[in-house]
Formats: C-alpha cells, structure tokens, sequence
C-alpha cells in the first residue's frame, strides 16, 4: 500500500503537478473517489474545483469490468474488443449507454444542482483521478473537456496501470502518475484506507471556498 488515504494521495500528487500553478489550471475530479484527490490539487495550485460528469459502463455480467464509458455532452468511448469477449453486442452496448447517460444526469444533479460548472474554456484543465485501472472513464472525461473549449487537458492520479497512462497520455496533452507499477491489480490496493466517498462529502468539498 502505497497511500494512506485520498487526501495522502492528493498531496503526493500535487507534488508532481507544481509546475502547472503559473497556468491558472481548473482541477476536475472524477466522482466520486477522484475528488478527495482533486481537492487537494486544487488547493496546492490554487485553482478552482469542479466534478467532471462520467459514468462507467460495465458489462452486465461483470458489472466491475469497464467496456466503456459516458460522459457529459453525449460522450460515449467504449472498448469494442472487450465487448466482444465478455458477448455485449452492440444492441446492448446500445442500451448499456443509454442507461448510463441517464444514471449520469441525475448523478450531476445530485452532487452538483442547478450550479454551472468552472468556466473550461481556453483554460488548462486537471482531471484528477484516484486511480487508473482501464482508463475508460477518464479518456471520455477528456474528450468532455476538450468539447467545452478546453485548451490543454492533464490527466492525473496517484496510481495507474501502464496501458491506461500510456492511452491516456495520447489522448491528454500529459498523463502524470505517482505510482506505474508493474502489477497494478486494482486500484484499491495502493491505499490502506479506500473507503467508498459518497455524495455529501463530494457536496462538501465542492461548496469549499475556491482560490
């Protein structure tokens, strides 16, 4: 275990991310385990803190193996390949994501309500996360972003695979990771305290007051 908790995590982090204060960056944290990460990040740059709206679509008979992922402004990024092996055709992946984007429209309205989201546009933004497994979620967090008019777009964790670094940093302008190891298993491996964060402490951490 490499991290105490999300908030060890964070600073470890935003260790690694001080060179990105001097471009006024906007930290988005990927619900709801991301944000106890991203608020750290956001206070050591300074910079405001917001939740980037995604959704995993897991296969229906492993509902923790991601074959895809949603995310807001009709994004959608699924992994044909591990589709086909777990036998998701694509009418289901069809379905898989409509019920997704649904989940992920009141999901938003429960964390964030009727408040707008910091202004991305022509901005650096920091999507944090607390750990990439797949990276699923994560790549349709960028495409996200980059829709909204995001001028440069980071990817960050404490941990992560290395096939999920190395998509994601095709994908981003830059994937930064504390942790790339070897085995990587699952996320949850890397923190002695993992426990689920649920949407009042995500609530909480948003209704902080920013830079």
């Amino acid at each position: 275990m490499a991290f105490r908790d999300r908030e060890d995590a964070g600073r470890r982090l935003a260790a690694r991310l001080g060179h990105l204060a001097g471009a006024r960056p906007v930290v988005l944290g990927v619900p709801r385990g991301g944000v106890p990460v991203a608020a750290e990040v956001a206070r050591a740059l300074r910079a405001p803190l917001g939740v980037v709206g995604v959704r995993k679509v897991g296969a229906p008979i492993q509902p923790e193996l991601a074959i895809g992922a949603v995310a807001e402004g009709d994004v959608a990024v699924i992994d044909r390949e591990t589709a086909r092996r777990t036998g998701v055709g694509p009418e289901e992946v069809k379905r898989l994501v409509a019920e997704r984007r649904a989940e992920l429209v009141e999901r938003m309205q429960a964390l964030r309500g009727d408040a707008p989201g910091p202004d991305v546009r022509n901005r650096t933004v920091v999507i944090v996360d607390d750990g990439l497994a797949t990276g699923l979620s994560d790549l349709a967090a960028v495409e996200a972003v980059r829709r909204l008019g995001a001028s440069r777009v980071v990817v960050a964790a404490p941990v992560g695979s290395d096939s999920a670094v190395a998509m994601l940093d095709d994908a981003a302008d830059a994937c930064v990771c504390v942790l790339v190891p070897r085995r990587f298993g699952s996320v949850g491996r890397w923190y002695a305290d993992f426990e689920a964060v649920g949407d009042e402490e995500v609530r909480a951490l948003l209704a902080q007051p920013g830079p």
